[in-house]
């Protein structure tokens, strides 16, 4: 019934022969994994870990990158600042920003500057504050006073009779201060502030008469 090959004795393999054969390989199977298996399962911990660090270090890694950050910051809409001198020559913009450029203080005023904080100076510039007028307004003093007397409380004109740092024509004026007029620079000051106050409203209207018509 059909054609059979003999086999020979040699190359038979029983049952037994077979099991320990199977046995043999999946042992060494294991003795691989247990050779590198440790190193496979270390490496894959090491790694899960960097990721997880790098997530709780920077939780925004890629953020400034990402087009939606990108979009929000182009299509800001907001106001824009304006700043503004009070005397104006250029004008020059950037990053919606304008500013503009002109002349220290007020009507061509040359900024006088922080003054000496012993001088008479420093009494007019305290002074001048707490009357609520602004730095522009102790510019124009300065340059009044530096006219009239030079801020010397001792500044007398003998053909006027004018006397001290404002120049009071006469002296005695400035006795409704103070009786030590002659020769304390506060009291001159006060003096010279409320006159000035009186009749031209700012040391900038003072000054703006002396310069049309030399005397205020």
């Amino acid at each position: 019934m059909g054609k059979h090959v003999a086999l020979s004795d040699s190359s038979r393999l029983d049952a037994r022969t077979v099991r320990r054969r199977i046995r043999a390989t999946t042992w060494s199977q294991r003795g691989v994994f247990l050779r590198h298996g440790p190193s496979l399962l270390l490496g894959t911990m090491i790694l899960t870990l960097a990721l997880i660090m790098v997530t709780v270090v920077d939780p925004y890694s890629g953020a400034v990158a990402s087009p939606s950050f990108r979009l929000t910051y182009d299509s800001w809409q907001g106001p824009v600042q304006t700043l503004r001198a009070a005397s104006a020559s250029q004008t020059s913009a950037r990053d919606g920003v304008d500013t503009v450029a002109g002349l220290h203080g007020l009507m061509g005023v040359p900024a006088a500057g922080l003054p000496d904080p012993t001088s008479a100076q420093a009494i007019g510039y305290r002074m001048v504050a707490e009357r609520g007028w602004s730095v522009q307004e102790y510019d124009c003093l300065v340059l009044l006073w530096n006219r009239e007397s030079h801020w010397n409380v001792y500044a007398n004109n003998p053909s006027s009779g004018a006397y001290g740092i404002p120049q009071s024509l006469p002296g005695e004026k400035m006795a409704t201060v103070g009786a030590d007029w002659q020769t304390n620079p506060t009291t001159q000051i006060t003096w010279g502030l409320n006159y000035i106050q009186a009749r031209y409203d700012t040391p900038c209207g003072a000054w703006a008469h002396s310069e049309a018509t030399n005397w205020y």
